[in-house]
């Protein structure tokens, strides 16, 4: 299937908010993967890796929108939570 590809990193200040990151948007692996393209996710240490696998270059431009925004709010939410902790 795949003809385009992405691979997304995302470097955090700690391992344990990159922990909190992939495993807010880990969820959605396999949710939203339809027969035009693949995802999966991994984390090594602080770096989170999203690699996308698209059988066209609009399904992976529809992909590479939806995990930006998933990592998004992931991280604003984080942000969140970790200054209602602080406060």
């Amino acid at each position: 299937m795949p003809s385009h590809d992405a691979t997304l990193e995302f470097d955090y200040e700690t391992p344990s908010r990159a922990r909190l990151v992939a495993d807010s948007v880990a969820r959605e692996i396999g949710e939203i993967d339809d027969e035009r393209s693949r995802t999966t996710i991994d984390r090594d240490g602080s770096v989170v890796r999203i690699e996308i696998d698209a059988a066209d270059v609009i399904a992976l431009r529809a992909a590479l929108n939806t995990w930006f925004t998933l990592v998004d709010v992931a991280e604003q939410a984080a942000d969140l939570g970790t200054a209602a902790l602080e406060s």
